[in-house]
């Protein structure tokens, strides 16, 4: 049975935390559940506290989307009205290259990025985490969206709780397993652009590993076994790519990527 942060709270008074959660949480009576983040796109203040523009390594990652953006440069990462986040791809007629990044992809769209000022470390103090967020998603060949973990000091650990890649299709994956590789849980979404909830709680179940459990519109999907995730910090990154694993060519006109809601908490144990 998959674990939320109620049960995982609960457990200690039942005496069931050790048995879920491998021992590690053996006193979850005497645990604190805190808010990481919460409520930061309601303004531009709230938005620059809790993220920085771009991608945590720049302006390029694997697709064909250049990301731009800045406190004074609004025009691909902006706000709407009730705390929603708009990432927007423009396609631009011009050459600029190709993408500094592996497969290093010519660049056909300016787009957008944002990651989280605090990192997600799974340790003996935060055996616990939560992550969370409502999400309009483009999904047509070309669009390239996601809400992620990635490892902020080596690569892997990688988690994606959102990820379309071309179709109406969420990948959800955690890199590595206990094998070395991919887990992949892939899900169909009814109209990905219409909103839609999207969550990964994150357990520590020993010394070097943890329980990702995937969950789509509050229902549970899947659960992975991130090995050696424990220990490692890891970046939380929405951002909007462009091609690459979705497909060739994108779209002509200007595509949009919406964020709500999005919640970062943890225990503390």
């Amino acid at each position: 049975m998959p674990f939320d942060r109620r049960t995982f709270l609960a457990a200690g008074t039942a005496g069931l935390a050790g048995a879920a959660l491998g021992g590690l949480a053996s006193n979850a009576e005497a645990a604190t559940w805190e808010t990481v983040l919460d409520g930061t796109f309601s303004n531009y203040g709230t938005l620059e506290a809790a993220w920085n523009y771009r991608y945590p390594w720049g302006s390029d990652h694997n697709g064909s989307a250049r990301m731009y953006a800045s406190a004074t440069d609004h025009s691909q990462v902006y706000l709407e009205a009730g705390g929603v986040l708009v990432l927007k791809a423009t396609p631009v007629p011009q050459n600029e290259g190709n993408s500094g990044a592996d497969p290093h992809l010519p660049i056909r769209y300016h787009s957008g990025a944002i990651h989280a000022k605090q990192q997600i470390t799974v340790t003996d103090q935060f055996p616990g985490w939560e992550v969370k967020g409502e999400f309009q998603a483009p999904s047509t060949r070309g669009t390239w969206p996601a809400f992620w973990l990635t490892g902020a000091t080596s690569w892997p650990p990688e988690s994606d709780i959102l990820e379309f890649k071309g179709d109406a299709r969420n990948w959800f994956n955690t890199y590595k397993n206990a094998s070395g590789a991919w887990s992949n849980t892939v899900v169909g979404v009814n109209d990905p652009g219409s909103w839609h909830g999207y969550r990964a709680w994150i357990t520590k179940v020993n010394a070097s590993d943890v329980d990702i459990h995937y969950y789509l519109d509050g229902n549970w999907v899947g659960q992975h076994r991130g090995a050696n995730f424990a220990g490692k910090p890891m970046w939380l990154i929405v951002n909007l790519q462009m091609e690459g694993s979705s497909g060739s060519p994108g779209p002509t006109t200007p595509t949009y990527y919406r964020a709500r809601n999005v919640y970062v908490g943890r225990n503390r144990a």
